[in-house]
């Protein structure tokens, strides 16, 4: 009882997090929001604002439920501890500092001892491309799937919460030193939430089935990750093709082909050399994308307004950046294990 009220408390919080789009509020009419804010809630122990950013674009939203659902919430081989260490590691890689701050706390709060380390510094490695793969796995080789799922989430969430959310899970203007108090209760919320009624697989029907992509094999024969990430990346997909231009699409993609993982420093100056061959028309949409896809803490105003006078609503804004740190996450997650 203590847990869904202070839930409920939290709701308007969570929501007032989100910058730079219109926040969906909880008693939305939208059914499929609706749905998916109360899963999260009930699931995961309090309606996130990672996820909740994505409600202007209902299907996209379905489609990060279902990827965090099936990796951080729902009962596999891999300890949370192991998730969350993988999440703390790939956040550490990518410059975010608001899901540092969560995933770290959580892992504290975990209790994760020197194994933990040991998969943290697993992700960060492997979060560049051509880490060795000849030294085992600091884990169980069948825990890889739900290992690698985490840190291709992350990959994803990352650069979201970078564009769309601040650097610490607070309101804006709070005293960072409240930090002290709200991460505690975020994590003792995370903690009530009713384990026992989260059944593997449940939420799929919110996403119509899809073929499980190349990139993806890395789900190992693991049919609720195939499935989940599967119909995640068919949605996103389609998103990007409502949202962003044919040729924006084809430049990501063949610049990712040669991407290591690491940032590309601190200037931007290749984003426009990059976005130079594009039509006058999609060189806003082809710098949103690059940036969000290569460097996303680089993301500021300016780049947004001029994103705006060409695709205005918030979901084109969402299924933007969706699609290009969903193409990142994948490539990300394609090196991860290697041939073995």
């Amino acid at each position: 009882m203590l847990a869904t009220m202070v839930r409920v408390r939290l709701r308007s919080r969570s929501l007032v997090q989100i910058r730079r789009v219109a926040s969906v509020p909880f008693d939305t009419p939208e059914p499929t929001v609706s749905r998916v804010y109360r899963e999260v809630e009930r699931d995961f122990g309090v309606l996130a604002p990672p996820v909740a950013l994505h409600a202007p674009s209902p299907l996209t939203l379905s489609a990060v439920w279902l990827m965090l659902r099936e990796t951080l919430v729902a009962p596999g081989l891999a300890a949370r501890s192991e998730k969350e260490a993988v999440a703390d590691g790939i956040s550490r890689n990518n410059s975010c500092p608001y899901c540092v701050t969560m995933h770290g706390a959580m892992l504290d709060a975990l209790g994760a001892g020197s194994e933990a380390v040991d998969v943290r510094r697993w992700a960060e490695v492997h979060a560049i491309r051509g880490a060795s793969d000849q030294n085992p796995l600091p884990f169980p080789e069948d825990h890889a799937p739900e290992l690698v799922a985490s840190a291709v989430l992350l990959h994803y969430l990352n650069r979201m919460v970078n564009v769309f959310l601040g650097e610490a899970p607070l309101p804006p203007k709070a005293p960072v030193q409240a930090l002290k108090v709200v991460t505690p209760v975020l994590n003792w919320l995370q903690r009530s939430a009713d384990r026992d009624s989260v059944t593997p697989g449940t939420s799929m029907d919110l996403l119509p089935e899809a073929p499980l992509p190349a990139d993806m094999s890395w789900t190992g024969g693991n049919p609720v990750l195939a499935a989940a990430f599967s119909r995640a990346a068919a949605a996103i997909d389609a998103a990007g093709e409502r949202s962003v231009p044919s040729d924006v699409r084809e430049l990501v993609l063949t610049r990712l082909k040669g991407w290591d993982g690491r940032p590309p420093g601190i200037s931007r100056s290749w984003v426009e050399e990059d976005v130079a061959g594009l039509a006058p028309d999609d060189r806003a949409a082809g710098r949103l994308t690059l940036l969000t896809a290569f460097a996303s803490y680089q993301i500021d105003d300016g780049v947004l307004d001029a994103y705006r006078t060409t695709a205005p609503t918030d979901q084109s804004l969402i299924e933007t950046t969706a699609w290009a740190s969903m193409a990142a996450a994948r490539e990300a997650g394609s090196w991860m294990i290697g041939e073995r």
